[in-house]
């Protein structure tokens, strides 16, 4: 069985890959969706991300599909307590924005599409500089007495505003951040490594990093002249067009051909094992491409293997 991880200072333990949810009701139909899910649970995952506002930008979608699809398959397979459900606000077109008045009706209505009576983590999807702090984490501190939030998160937000969201916490004696979904992977570090990591350190928060497989990209897929059929296809191309791509997939390959592991594992691998990151975040469309993603629970690179990549990604 693997270890479970404790996320930052909440009291929620959570498998070392959480499945991105942004697919299901998008790439992924429900039964799809269902399938995955399934396929993650079975393979020991129990962290499920995603997104009041996921997928509103696909056509004929108004956002929440993606909790929708999972309410019902919580519903469905009677597992609710077995899953730490983290989804967000700020970025559904019916609730944009972070003041009060928005969180709390975004909250009910992830609620209602999730079927349950509390999310386990629930992030801030975009900062909303125009909203005090203050204002932020009163909202959603007011959740947490609630008992409709158990534990509160942060994406996308500067380091400035972090550290005043964490003091306004510590001063009031308010819920405050265990967590945040940083966009963070072997080909784009400058978005994380800095001032905001040295904060998340500081203050022992968790990193759950999103595009963790840069769309795909560090999947090993994208090669000069293939084709690959994916609705992320052209934002993980790009990067082949780079010295960085190229150094980070050969030292991939290096370092894959060693354990017999595919490219997926190693590239989650490094980052799981990077300071301050609790489990990246991966998205699957269909069952089959699961056992790369999981299997980072279980892969121990050396130290040399970790410099290796760390130095072909600088």
């Amino acid at each position: 069985m693997t270890s479970l991880r404790r996320l930052g200072a909440s009291d929620l333990h959570v498998f070392p890959l959480a499945l991105g949810g942004n697919v299901f009701g998008w790439s992924a139909d429900e039964a799809q969706s269902f399938a995955v899910l399934d396929a993650y649970t079975a393979a020991g995952g129990n962290f499920v991300d995603t997104a009041d506002s996921y997928s509103a930008w696909a056509a004929g979608n108004r956002g929440g599909e993606s909790e929708t699809v999972i309410g019902n398959w919580l519903a469905a397979r009677g597992n609710r307590s077995e899953v730490v459900v983290a989804t967000k606000v700020g970025a559904h077109p019916a609730h944009k924005g972070l003041s009060a008045g928005t969180i709390k009706a975004a909250a009910e209505e992830s609620l209602r599409r999730l079927r349950t009576d509390h999310i386990d983590l629930y992030y801030t999807h975009f900062d909303d500089p125009s909203v005090p702090v203050e204002e932020i984490i009163t909202a959603l501190d007011q959740l947490v007495k609630d008992g409709k939030v158990r534990a509160i998160a942060a994406s996308n937000i500067g380091p400035e505003r972090l550290e005043a969201s964490l003091a306004f916490s510590a001063a009031e004696g308010l819920a405050r951040y265990v967590a945040l979904q940083p966009h963070y992977n072997l080909v784009s570090r400058d978005t994380y490594e800095g001032g905001l990591q040295d904060t998340v350190a500081r203050h022992g928060l968790a990193a759950v990093p999103y595009y963790a497989l840069a769309s795909g990209f560090l999947t090993g897929k994208y090669r000069p002249g293939a084709d690959v059929d994916s609705v992320r296809a052209a934002g993980a191309a790009k990067h082949l067009e780079s010295e960085r791509g190229s150094k980070v997939l050969a030292a991939l390959d290096e370092v894959a051909a060693a354990h017999e592991a595919e490219p997926a594992t190693v590239a989650l691998a490094w980052l799981a094992a990077r300071p301050t990151v609790t489990a990246p975040i991966a998205s699957a469309r269909t069952p089959e491409q699961l056992p790369a993603l999981t299997a980072v629970a279980e892969l121990r690179l050396t130290d040399a293997e970790l410099a290796t990549l760390t130095a072909a990604s600088a």
